[in-house]
């Protein structure tokens, strides 16, 4: 499978940028590291969903030629906020697909949850290199999507920092000399609490990520290893592998990232301290690098690294993700419209940490697998998994 084609451009020409997501922490980190090389990038489009204000203080500083706010309530507010100046402002779902549709050089698909499927998908169609954050565009429609890609000669480049640890050191040209692929796992705030303890953690607690800054979405995956579970799916999908050849592993340090080894013995890591804007800077200036104001790793102040199974026990989202990518079709979308509304009623408190995995399991034990043909497939499937979890929330209520 063809993930990439080489940018045939120099490493000189500034590029254009669509940032997809730009109020997340994709997002932010992205506009750190364009400012930082402001000489190299110039923004065309943000967009963001709830938060209006920094979306209004983004586009003041970087003047795109179009501002989106998802929530068509905040229109009046953003048109407000940027009146005065030269930035083109909309909202709602039609507006996302417009700016992710307008010509630049490179999109950032920031955008968290199945909602930045159809923005990409259209960002996709134009041809477009896209920097892929977004999981749930593989994880939910995974061959459609790549088909799309293949169809209209698109670019992927992953920048999940797993992901892209995996593409540095991949040996496209050598398919058959990879062993596996290992993703690590941070193993978040509570690798080492026992099933009693989380029976009471806190939304609070849970997004206290101990290595990463991520949003509250990602860091309650994260917290439950679901994170790791959307990632081995998306793998399978990034990477001309088999299912059982992608292996997870526990390193707290989050210093090595991912690893790919070979049939020769030899495995190969890409390490790097834990800031997103590494991998995200690797898609920005592709194929070339750039210098980021990110913190140098120094080996020598790093007493040790640790590696460890995980435990499926406590942490059985590992196992639902994996079952769910062998039962294959509809069974990935299922897992993660199930996932989303169970850690969104977590964050409103509405159920306890460990429920989201209960709510999410009994969601795939309730839902037959169907085929997915198109993208209407995958909206309806979505959406009937979500009513199905609201359902079961409510009973656990």
């Amino acid at each position: 499978m063809k993930i990439l084609q080489t940018i045939k451009t120099s490493s000189q020409k500034k590029r254009c940028v669509t940032i997809l997501g730009s109020t997340g922490s994709v997002g932010c980190s992205t506009l750190n590291l364009i400012k930082y090389a402001s000489k190299r990038f110039e923004v065309v489009s943000l967009t963001g969903n709830e938060n209006v204000q920094l979306l209004i203080e983004q586009a003041k500083i970087f003047a795109p030629k179009f501002a989106v706010i998802g929530n068509e309530e905040l229109y009046d507010e953003l048109k407000a906020g940027l009146a005065g100046t030269a930035v083109r402002v909309a909202a709602g779902k039609a507006a996302l697909c417009e700016a992710a549709e307008m010509n630049s050089d490179i999109v950032i698909a920031g955008i968290v949850g199945i909602a930045g499927l159809l923005p990409t998908l259209a960002a996709v169609k134009r041809g477009a290199v896209i920097a892929l954050a977004n999981k749930e565009c593989l994880v939910c429609s995974g061959s459609l999507f790549l088909d799309e890609v293949e169809r209209s000669g698109a670019t992927l480049l992953p920048i999940d920092s797993e992901h892209n640890a995996i593409f540095q050191i991949f040996d496209f040209n050598q398919v058959g000399s990879v062993d596996r692929i290992t993703l690590t796992a941070s193993g978040g705030p509570f690798f080492r609490s026992s099933l009693k303890d989380m029976e009471n953690v806190t939304p609070a607690q849970a997004i206290n990520h101990p290595n990463w800054d991520m949003g509250a979405k990602i860091s309650v995956d994260s917290a439950t290893m679901m994170n790791k579970g959307l990632e081995l799916i998306e793998a399978f999908y990034l990477f001309p592998i088999k299912k059982e050849q992608i292996n997870i592993l526990v390193h707290p340090q989050s210093v090595i990232h991912s690893m790919v080894s070979y049939k020769d013995g030899s495995v190969l890591a890409q390490m790097g301290t834990p800031d997103m804007r590494t991998p995200i800077s690797y898609a920005l200036a592709w194929p070339y690098r750039m210098k980021t104001p990110a913190q140098r790793l120094d080996l020598s102040k790093i007493s040790q690294l640790n590696f460890q199974k995980p435990d499926l026990k406590r942490f059985p989202a590992l196992s639902l993700a994996r079952d769910a990518l062998k039962m294959g079709d509809a069974m990935p979308t299922i897992l993660n419209a199930a996932n989303e509304v169970a850690v969104s009623c977590f964050l409103e408190e509405r159920i306890g940490f460990l429920d989201i995995m209960r709510v999410t399991e009994e969601v795939l034990n309730q839902i037959p697998n169907i085929v997915l043909n198109n993208v209407d497939d995958i909206t309806f499937c979505d959406l009937t998994t979500r009513k199905k979890a609201e359902e079961i929330v409510f009973a656990l209520a």
